[in-house]
């Protein structure tokens, strides 16, 4: 899977977890804190990707990440291992 394949993956899952914002508007370099997201949907955002990927990845390496673009990396990181 491809980076921007990824991207719009977590386009969908904020589109599923968040429906109020319109994801046609969200570009990578924003991060989740600044579309509105609380932290308990950043999580469920993030495990939403995790598991259309099959993967697991700790939580904790995501709270190293700033923007989607982090998110994105690492799960690119992740899936190509």
């Amino acid at each position: 899977m491809t980076k921007e394949q990824i991207f719009e993956l977590v386009k969908n899952s904020i589109r599923e977890m968040v429906p109020e914002i319109n994801t046609d508007n969200v570009r990578i370099e924003q991060s989740l804190r600044d579309l509105g997201v609380n932290s308990i949907d950043r999580m469920d955002i993030v495990i939403k990707c995790m598991e259309d990927l099959n993967l697991k990845i700790p939580l904790v390496e995501f709270g190293k990440v700033k923007n989607i673009a982090g998110i994105v990396e690492l799960l690119y990181e992740k899936s190509t291992q």
